[in-house]
């Protein structure tokens, strides 16, 4: 009887042990599966940190790469959300499975955001260098055409100076002659009553026609002018004349003579005759008499 009751009651021993071996065994098991979750959920919310914190540092480095003040705020507003999310992270627990999961959504969005940005500042970085690039191509043509304008300013400038210089008259077939009391044409200074000064002006298609002011300045050999009082402008200077006369000039080959009456002595040498016409010396000649 005694046997009977032991055998059994040492088979349920068995089991028991086998139980509970059984159930440590599961135990042990379930414990070292958790410690791994626990460690892949502390690795996953390190993970979502580093993102967080590598998001806030790009919109750093975004907002140095833009001049729109627009953008640079929204930016700024992005990047504080970011770094208020990562607070929030910090100080959440990794076995927080609902807060871990709302997390991730907004590391999500957060990621779809800054991709957004990242592409809307290169587009503007490549309009910029094109807009640069067209600046540069315009600020060289302008230079060009400041060259070309300054080129042609300069070809008219010297095309005006010929003109000026091709429409000035010019005196051609200058001659002086001494004449006596009787108008006669004499070789001696001293019996001069009359110095006649005769002159063409040149033909000249390119001068302006009209009335012209003619004036002729002698010099005597002591260098005195021969002068009534009148003057006129020449270079800035004002210039005694000995003559003046107004003649009508037409382009054709013009005839001119100029009297100058003696009332004082004059003495041998070297006279010098000078042509001027609006502000130009037009022509010049010595002539010499005993």
């Amino acid at each position: 009887m005694k046997k009977k009751i032991l055998i059994p009651i040492i088979i349920l021993a068995l089991l028991l042990i086998g139980g509970i071996g059984y159930l440590y065994k599961q135990l042990n098991d379930q414990k070292q599966e958790n410690a791994a979750m626990q460690e892949l959920a502390e690795l996953d919310k390190k993970e979502m940190e580093n993102e967080y914190e590598q998001f806030a540092r790009q919109y750093s480095e975004m907002k140095t790469q833009i001049n729109n003040d627009s953008i640079v705020a929204q930016l700024t507003k992005e990047q504080l959300r970011t770094q208020e999310l990562l607070k929030e992270l910090q100080q959440v627990k990794a076995t927080d499975a609902a807060e871990i999961t709302r997390l991730k959504k907004e590391l999500a969005t957060c990621r779809a955001v800054i991709r957004s940005y990242v592409l809307e500042i290169d587009s503007l970085n490549r309009l910029n260098k094109n807009l640069q690039a067209e600046n540069m191509m315009v600020k060289g043509q302008l230079e060009e055409s400041t060259k070309q304008i300054d080129s042609l300013n300069a070809n008219n400038e010297d095309l005006s100076q010929k003109v000026a210089i091709a429409s000035q008259l010019d005196v051609v077939n200058m001659q002086m002659m001494l004449l006596d009391k009787r108008g006669k044409e004499t070789n001696r200074i001293k019996k001069a009553k009359n110095l006649q000064v005769d002159f063409s002006l040149a033909k000249n298609v390119t001068a302006k026609n009209g009335v012209r002011q003619i004036y002729v300045r002698i010099t005597t050999p002591s260098g005195t002018v021969l002068s009534q009082g009148g003057t006129f402008t020449y270079e800035n200077r004002t210039l005694e004349y000995s003559m003046r006369k107004q003649i009508e000039y037409s382009g054709k080959e013009t005839s001119v003579s100029t009297y100058w009456d003696v009332k004082e002595f004059l003495s041998d040498g070297t006279y010098q005759v000078s042509i001027f016409s609006e502000g130009s010396l037009i022509g010049s000649r010595s002539f010499s008499f005993k």
